[in-house]
């Protein structure tokens, strides 16, 4: 009994192992899984298991039914028939945690290999359906983007070249203006010459005394 269980501990140990470690290994105990789990194989597992469940709790109740001695002193008989017993019992016990995570295991690896699968079929729909159908409807706001751009840059260079005409004009009036300062700077000083020569002259002739006709 105790080989048996020490063999079927050790199996599962591997099995999960395996499990957890993405190898070439773990295809095949995938793969073996899933034939287990079909037809009559999931009806036998748990009948193993059921039996498997009830040796243990007679396993566990045999230990604690063995009764001290008069003496208030278990024998050595008891004592090895006890610790056999409780190896068997957690031995067993053990082999039932490793078969449940087993199963746990191989379901939820089973999930996510469906739904990465799934993924990739909507990835590779969505892919398809943006090919045919939006394609044409993505070239049209493509070339309605570059004629926008076109527009956009036709206006900029107008815009340019109108900044450039401004500034040239701008240009032009500072010129003009200046040489109207200077022209107005040299009438202002010739207005200011005249008025000093006319103000000589009237100092001039009101030196003269006028005649009055007798």
């Amino acid at each position: 009994m105790l080989h048996i269980l020490f063999a079927a501990t050790l199996t599962e140990s591997l099995v999960v192992l395996s499990l957890l470690f993405k190898t070439p290994v773990r295809k095949l105990v995938i793969g073996g899984l899933d034939c287990v789990k079909r037809g009559r194989g999931p009806i036998v597992v748990k009948t193993v298991a059921g039996t498997v469940f009830v040796v243990l709790v007679s396993t566990v109740y045999g230990v604690m039914g063995i009764r001290r001695g008069e003496d208030g002193e278990v024998s050595v008989t008891d004592q090895v028939v006890a610790a056999r017993h409780l190896l068997e019992a957690s031995l067993m016990g053990f082999f039932l945690f490793l078969a449940l995570l087993v199963d746990r295991l191989h379901h939820y690896i089973r999930e996510l290999r469906i739904r990465r699968k799934s993924m990739d079929a909507v990835k590779k729909n969505d892919v398809k359906f943006v090919g045919v159908e939006d394609m044409k409807a993505r070239e049209e706001q493509l070339g309605t983007f570059k004629a926008m751009i076109r527009q956009l840059e036709s206006d900029l260079e107008s815009k340019i070249k109108e900044a450039y005409n401004a500034e040239s004009n701008i240009e032009a009036l500072r010129k003009q203006s200046e040489g109207l300062l200077l022209e107005y700077d040299r009438l202002l000083a010739e207005n200011q010459e005249l008025r000093s020569r006319l103000q000589s002259l009237d100092q001039r002739l009101s030196h003269f005394p006028i005649k009055k006709n007798s």
